[in-house]
């Protein structure tokens, strides 16, 4: 049955950043469907941990900064020691820096890019390294953005980090399609989340924004849901390389 595709039992889950946001709504979304769940974040990871312990299903709370690509090999020998195999990765974790690109500075630049692209280049090589270790194939979701196809404004290093996110995740796909992994990509609208609490704030700028959605709203992290699982899951073995846009219509605008 067609529904048994999406399914995620005895599936293990790496969600980077998901302390609060989107991330914790997508790894909420695979422990749903069945899958156990390391999460990454620079904090603690309560509330995340409790709520996918309800559901029924394990969680792993490893916290680490992932402006250094350093601490990526410690963060898989501990997710290995706990659960003994790997199948899913979500490159969520993700910062942004804003101010006008004259003035904008070289360590904001950098900030950004190593987070947003470097640690998804390196974290994606490590997993895909132990997916064929044990030779399973697995599924690795990278989180673009609107910037993967505007350009945006007073946020340049965040429009490089993710323009590079969508160009990546297209790289990757090509060499290892043919191993079974299978990268993709989800490119959120505007959403509800820390990160857009400036512009949600903006009288001005939250009802330009609201104006072009054709659903009328922001997103929410449950609006990502759906999207991550059949990603994650067996119902998208043939979907490699694209950037699948949770936007309310934002791009048909």
């Amino acid at each position: 049955m067609i529904l048994d595709a999406f399914k995620l039992a005895g599936k293990v889950a790496i969600v980077t950043g998901c302390r609060t946001g989107l991330g914790q709504g997508m790894a909420f979304g695979l422990a749903e469907a069945g899958a156990d769940i390391v999460g990454v974040d620079m904090g603690g990871m309560a509330e995340t941990k409790k709520r996918v312990e309800e559901i029924g299903r394990r969680f792993l709370a490893i916290e680490a900064d992932l402006s250094s690509i350093g601490v990526i090999g410690e963060i898989l020998r501990k997710a290995l020691r706990e659960y003994g195999r790997l199948d899913i990765l979500i490159n969520n974790a993700g910062i942004i820096r804003r101010a006008d690109a004259i003035e904008f500075g070289e360590k904001d630049w950098d900030d950004v890019m190593n987070v947003n692209l470097k640690a998804v280049f390196f974290f994606s090589r490590a997993v895909a390294r132990q997916f064929l270790t044990q030779g399973t194939g697995g599924k690795i979701i990278n989180i673009a953005s609107m910037l993967s196809f505007q350009g945006g404004i007073r946020v340049p290093s965040y429009t490089a980090s993710k323009s590079g996110v969508m160009g990546i995740t297209r790289l990757l796909a090509n060499e290892w399609a043919q191993h079974g992994i299978n990268v993709n990509a989800i490119a959120p609208g505007y959403m509800a989340t820390d990160n857009t609490a400036p512009l949600r704030a903006d009288p001005v700028r939250s009802k330009a924004i609201l104006e072009r959605i054709p659903a009328g709203r922001w997103g929410l992290p449950d609006d990502l849901k759906g999207v991550a699982v059949f990603l994650a899951s067996g119902a998208s073995d043939y979907v490699n390389g694209y950037t699948i846009a949770v936007d309310g219509g934002w791009l048909a605008r």
